[in-house]
């Protein structure tokens, strides 16, 4: 990084330290401004930034405009629609005397870093951006490298839509994430793997600041006895397959009875061909989004090779193209837990399945392992369901569905330990880059 790099971060961020005096103090029709002018110019580039994702990863039109366009869209209107509810002071009584007041009032927490993923690179980190201007923050922001041409169009967007000194982005590789995280930011939102959450946390340890990780994990999936198994499966082959299994929540592994698994893998290779699949059986590239880049397909192909070379078998699929980084849709069963897929998050569109006997030696199957950032229960046994969700713990947990959740903006999302801190979405997302002042006012 050159030395011009590191003077225009330092500059803008005592740029944004000082001007976060008046960014603290505007109303919320100030921020809902702030917010339209961001949707209106996003609008505006709806095509750039589509083409943009596809440059990258090839990811097909209708998902880039589902996921990172109207995902964004719909992430900046809850947040103007519900400004000013939000903002509002809360008030809570008080417990030392029936005449004094408490309430709550939300302030910013100053000068924020939102560090985006590149697995949904523009909507994973617009949707933080604009909970930061809701609560009335300064940003500066950086999307992945893996993602350039979508990072430069976000850069058109933030430079086009704010000042600098309200919100800036950079861009480059590790070293101006390296150069970002050393600044003393109050508050940093980051989005992507748990190794490289470890060490934004240390790098936020040097300063005190705060910090939202949304990370990952292998998220297991549940089929119980009964569930009617096409059902089942038209939701986890669109949860596991869509932008080639390169989804945090993306189910990572299932487990199924031995006697079911056919009949399973039957309806899910019947929806995949149908979804996903050209007539050869190959993946369809006007369907089918790549993995990100060479380093990840090489890195999904040795944990697929370790788990045939002990034993797991290919139900169907099991084709990889090095040349344009595509990997088929493929199940494996035979699957055993000390192979090295089941040791990792396979983040690609590979589905391992396991048998079971009992639910018991899936929940301590579960409990032995990371907590995942999301659990899966299929099952229409309303005390099977409470068995999993009272006895395992993880981020999130949907039943009888797959990642929709995610869409879900009344309910928190984010992850426990290694599957991320903090959450957001929502209000959730504005208490993120807010501090919850609790205010005591004594009776005269």
């Amino acid at each position: 990084m050159d030395i011009q790099m590191k003077k225009d971060i330092k500059r803008i961020f005592q740029l944004q330290k000082k001007h976060q005096k008046v960014m603290r103090s505007t109303t919320s029709e100030q921020r809902k401004a702030k917010l339209n002018r961001f949707l209106e110019v996003i609008v505006a580039h709806e095509e750039e930034i589509i083409e943009a994702v596809r440059q990258d990863v090839r990811k097909p039109y209708h998902e880039v405009k589902r996921a990172e366009i109207l995902g964004t869209v719909k992430s900046i209107n809850d947040n103007i629609n519900n400004l000013d509810e939000w903002m509002a002071p809360k008030a809570v009584g008080s417990s030392l005397n029936p005449d004094a007041q408490g309430y709550l009032m939300y302030e910013p927490k100053g000068t924020c870093l939102v560090l985006g993923p590149w697995n949904y690179p523009f909507m994973l980190t617009m949707a933080p951006l604009a909970a930061a201007i809701a609560a009335g923050n300064t940003a500066i922001v950086k999307l992945s490298d893996f993602t350039m041409k979508t990072s430069n169009i976000a850069a058109k967007i933030i430079r086009e839509a704010f000042d600098e000194n309200e919100v800036a982005i950079f861009e480059g590789d590790v070293d101006v994430a390296t150069e970002l995280l050393d600044q003393p930011f109050d508050h940093i939102f980051f989005t992507g793997s748990t190794n490289v959450g470890k060490i934004v946390m240390t790098a936020a340890a040097k300063h005190l600041s705060s910090v939202t990780l949304e990370l990952g994990g292998k998220s297991p999936t549940i089929i119980d006895d009964g569930y009617d198994l096409m059902d089942a499966a038209k939701k986890i082959a669109v949860g596991k397959f869509v932008n080639a299994g390169q989804t945090c929540v993306a189910p990572d592994y299932i487990f199924i009875r031995k006697e079911r698994q056919a009949e399973f893998t039957d309806h899910l290779q019947a929806i995949v061909q149908a979804g996903f699949l050209a007539e050869d059986g190959t993946a369809d590239r006007d369907k089918f989004t790549q993995i990100v880049n060479e380093r990840n397909f090489n890195r999904v192909k040795v944990l697929f090779d370790d788990a045939i070379s002990q034993g797991a078998e290919v139900v169907f699929g099991g084709q990889f193209d090095l040349s344009d980084r595509t990997i088929s849709p493929t199940v494996l069963k035979n699957v055993t837990s000390d192979m090295k897929i089941m040791q990792e998050e396979i983040f690609a569109p590979i589905l391992p399945l396991l048998n079971y006997d009992d639910l018991d030696e899936v929940v301590d199957f579960i409990n032995d392992r990371d907590k995942p950032l999301a659990l899966y229960v299929f099952s229409s046994n309303q005390e099977v369901v409470e068995e999993v969700l009272n006895h395992t713990t993880s981020g999130n947990a949907s039943v009888n569905d797959v990642v929709v959740h995610f869409t879900d903006y009344n309910l928190p999302f984010g992850g426990v330990n290694t599957s991320g801190m903090g959450s957001y979405h929502g209000i959730y997302g504005f208490k993120a880059f807010s501090h919850e002042k609790g205010v005591f006012v004594q009776a005269k």
